[in-house]
């Protein structure tokens, strides 16, 4: 191995090497995973697949910032993104939320078109509005950064750490030429897996962080450019942001390990892959919940359920932290629907007797209720 402390400073930079007897299962397993998501898309109603690709979309957009240490304003995003996707849905936005919009959709709707160096200029832009006002520094927009070191560094000023050093500015564009027309080829190159593509195409432009800031949500974007072209789909149903998340902490780690070895990316593709098969998994589950909900509400049309009866099953068909996973007993059901403590009563029996939701064991008050999954499975 080289003795350079970068690797952009390897002499064969970027020609990236890796280990496919390593990674090979991982990528099987993320191709397999792919394969199923895909091929249960179509069986979700219209309805339902443009909110869950509002949802994913939007997750994805928030996850990203989050990584950064930004929060944003979901509602303002949310509308932003209905607005463009035709979901009728009221909030209020702003100059933010329309850009992070923009950028989003470009990035996966726009997956055709070449990404060129004024495609990022336009993206960094949208990050960036004029109007938002609030930055803590200025930023230089829509433009390359300056001359002074791109660095991430901790500790005391007089025995800092460096955690990684971008290349030099001087030859930045020829850099950044050479991973657009790289990234364009790509597409092609027989032997290349779409997925690892993206996960090469992930490192070696966080490597260059060719902009003043916005580097990571750039990156990131362009990450799901990648995947939307491998899967030759605008339709995003994994938000790939949202496991980075999860494990914000092993992906800064791998990142700064990497870019301090040599130019075999082995460790990188591994986690890369191992966080994209999260995210697929997650999407699956959630895939599978809107076909129970939809095969539960086909099995139960007839049933003359009242308003808030409605609201509560939906709750727990949608499952997550606000889908009460151990169950639901007459208190919560009277917290969520406002109505008495009597009338909870009433109307969990109806839900009992109409096969809505079978009784958990356990009895008294602390008698519980869950959705009657058999049947579902039978409907």
């Amino acid at each position: 191995m080289n003795s350079s402390l970068w690797i952009w400073q390897q002499p064969d930079w970027p020609k990236f090497t890796w280990q496919n007897a390593t990674i090979a299962p991982q990528l099987r397993n993320c191709i397999d995973m792919q394969g199923r998501l895909l091929g249960k898309i179509g069986s979700i109603d219209e309805l339902s697949e443009c909110q869950n690709i509002l949802d994913t979309l939007l997750q994805n957009i928030v996850t990203s910032s989050a990584i950064e240490g930004e929060q944003l304003n979901v509602g303002s995003v949310r509308s932003s993104l209905a607005r463009r996707l035709g979901i009728a849905e009221q909030g209020a936005t702003n100059a933010r939320s329309e850009g992070l919009a923009e950028l989003m959709l470009d990035a996966t709707q726009g997956y055709d078109r070449p990404l060129t160096l004024q495609r990022l200029f336009t993206w960094h832009h949208w990050l960036f509005p004029v109007a938002q006002g609030t930055l803590s520094k200025t930023v230089l927009v829509g433009q390359l950064r300056d001359e002074v070191p791109m660095q991430v560094i901790s500790g005391r000023l007089d025995k800092p750490t460096v955690h990684f050093q971008a290349p030099p500015r001087d030859g930045l564009e020829a850099q950044l030429a050479e991973f657009l027309d790289w990234f364009a080829s790509s597409r092609d190159t027989a032997g290349l897996d779409p997925l690892l593509r993206a996960g090469i195409a992930h490192f070696w432009f966080v490597t260059l962080h060719p902009f003043d800031d916005g580097n990571g949500r750039l990156t990131r974007a362009i990450t799901d450019l990648a995947l939307a072209q491998g899967e030759r789909q605008a339709i995003r149903f994994h938000a790939m942001s949202a496991s980075i998340l999860d494990d914000r902490a092993g992906y800064y780690q791998v990142l700064e390990s990497s870019q301090k070895g040599d130019l075999d990316i082995t460790v990188w593709l591994s986690w890369f892959l191992a966080t994209l098969l999260r995210s697929l998994e997650q999407a699956l589950a959630n895939i599978d919940r809107i076909l129970a909900k939809a095969r539960f509400w086909q099995a139960h049309r007839a049933d003359g359920l009242l308003p808030e009866q409605v609201k509560l099953l939906n709750r727990l068909l949608d499952g997550g932290p606000r889908g009460f996973e151990e169950g639901i007993n007459a208190a919560q059901y009277q917290a969520v629907t406002k109505v008495s403590k009597a009338t909870a009563t009433r109307h969990l029996t109806d839900l009992l007797d109409k096969a809505c939701l079978v009784r958990l064991p356990g009895g008294g008050r602390s008698t519980r209720y869950r959705i009657n999954t058999q049947d579902i499975s039978n409907a």
